[in-house]
């Protein structure tokens, strides 16, 4: 095993991979931008060196040389998924805690990985095998598909350089906003053209390999709930997969066939699109750690951490894949420091109080404290909220009763919200999509009868108040919210 580990990101991950590297008794690394200096991460390794960037491969590698680091842990985002950061790694004689560099090369592209999967049998959406070259040729590509269709960015995932398009008149303003933020999210403009699946459900598979060709799969996880295509709630077992059981083997099986096809190692992730026939389709690969991770976790009982260390330093995976159970259900609220009326905009600032839930079946994977001040340079994730249950119903009740529990104080969040969907009925039958967000802030306004409106900008109007310039308490929306929410339940029945 490694004595020494660099971990080259910051917020809750960072901290998360930090506590399972003392756990495993290794010495933790951790690097800083200036804005994070005083980050938790920062104050929870054994060691601390400053960088330039996340994004700066010789900073990073100059860090773990001078610290004497046997290996690092990319986390999610930033490098986690640059073949250049990961060979830059091996010729520095620095183990990349992930898959190899041609394997993230081989999937990093969207295209790639696509015509992969209809090589391995694996269904695909609808699509364009490589990048539209020019407005013409996107034309020409869309008319064969027929619209709607999908611009997407061929270099990268997470909804960055992703427009929908539902007639021609549209192309060319969508191909020029997703080729500029494509451009600026992974320095490639490229996108590529897919047919949209209408109602489709956002169904992942986590995969694990080691180096010795042992690779299997850990079921399931939801993942439909999403603002701007990014996930904010997660689930482990899906509702879908979870009443039909064979799904989920057809489904890893697909998922270790692409793997297989690169001689995968490490963590990764497998995500496909399904219709409610239980139809799914390949739609990329994650070649890293998932935000949503802990749910997987507190289903199989595994810790994923651990194993990806494990087998980076060269054990093999001490399980078969008829040894892996799933037991009960676990959910994950992605708490961030946004105002979801507010179509969910970044809300920077100092958090002035905090008051965290604990209790059985509750874990909370956080990155912020009393006194930190939530920068504006990076993604506003400020925790994981998880809770388990036997079922997922008293995973949804569960789950409301720690967001009671919980307040942030000096900046704005999603925590209200949460309530407001755990509370919707369509959201509890498990009849989900990937845009059910959309589609539930139309309903609650549909849903609303004139009197309850009224209500709700008096209660609402009577919070802000309370609030002052400090924000002091959040509880007011926070019950609205539920009011709001159990009440469009009963009209919903």
């Amino acid at each position: 095993m490694f004595r020494k580990v660099l971990v080259a990101n910051r917020g809750e991950i960072a901290v998360r991979v930090v506590r399972a590297l003392r756990e495993l008794d290794i010495t933790s690394i951790a690097v800083f931008s200036d804005v994070d200096r005083a980050a938790q991460h920062v104050r929870l390794a054994d060691e601390a060196e400053r960088v330039e960037s996340y994004l700066n491969i010789d900073g990073i590698l100059e860090a773990a040389r001078k610290h004497g680091a046997e290996a690092v842990h990319p986390g999610y985002g930033f490098l986690s998924e640059n073949a250049g950061f990961a060979a830059a790694c091996e010729a520095a004689g620095i183990v990349f805690i992930g898959p190899s560099a041609d394997s993230i090369r081989r999937l990093g592209s969207k295209t790639a990985a696509r015509i992969l999967a209809k090589q391995m049998n694996v269904p695909v959406v609808p699509g364009s095998e490589e990048p539209a070259a020019h407005l013409e040729h996107a034309r020409e590509l869309a008319r064969q598909l027929g619209y709607p269709v999908l611009l997407k960015a061929a270099a990268g995932g997470g909804g960055k350089g992703m427009r929908r398009v539902d007639a021609e008149g549209e192309l060319e303003a969508a191909i020029r906003d997703a080729t500029s933020e494509a451009e600026r999210a992974f320095h490639s403009s490229e996108v590529y053209i897919e047919k949209v699946i209408e109602q489709p459900r956002h169904i992942e598979i986590q995969i694990a390999g080691d180096f010795y060709g042992h690779l299997i799969h850990l079921g399931e996880r939801e993942c439909s709930v999403q603002r701007r295509h990014q996930k904010i709630i997660e689930e482990c077992p899906s509702p879908l997969v979870a009443a039909n059981p064979e799904m989920r083997a057809e489904m890893g099986e697909a998922a270790l066939r692409i793997a297989r096809a690169v001689g995968y190692h490490n963590l990764g992730t497998v995500e496909f699109l399904a219709d409610g026939e239980g139809n799914f389709y390949f739609l990329e690969v994650n070649t890293r750690l998932q935000v949503e991770h802990p749910v997987t976790e507190l289903v199989t009982g595994l810790d994923l951490v651990h194993l990806q260390l494990r087998i980076a330093a060269g054990e093999a995976i001490p399980f078969a894949q008829e040894d892996v159970e799933w037991r009960g259900w676990a959910m994950e609220c992605r708490v961030c420091a946004e105002d979801p009326e507010q179509h969910f905009f970044p809300s920077p600032g100092k958090i002035e109080q905090l008051r965290e839930p604990a209790g059985s079946g509750i874990r909370l994977d956080s990155g912020v404290y009393p006194g930190w001040t939530v920068p504006l340079e990076y993604d506003p994730l400020l925790a994981k909220l998880v809770a388990w249950a036997p079922d997922r119903m008293t995973a949804i009740r569960r789950m409301l009763r720690a967001l009671d529990e919980y307040s942030i104080v000096g900046v704005e969040t999603n925590l209200a919200f949460f309530i407001e969907i755990l509370n919707d009925a369509q959201f509890r039958e498990g009849r989900l999509d990937t845009r059910f967000v959309a589609d539930f802030f139309s309903r609650r306004v549909v849903a609303l009868e004139p009197s309850q409106e009224m209500e709700l900008v008096a209660a609402l109007a009577a919070a802000a108040h309370s609030g002052n310039e400090k924000r002091e308490t959040r509880n007011e929306k926070r019950e609205t919210s539920r009011w709001l929410s159990e009440g469009r339940s009963e009209m919903l029945r």
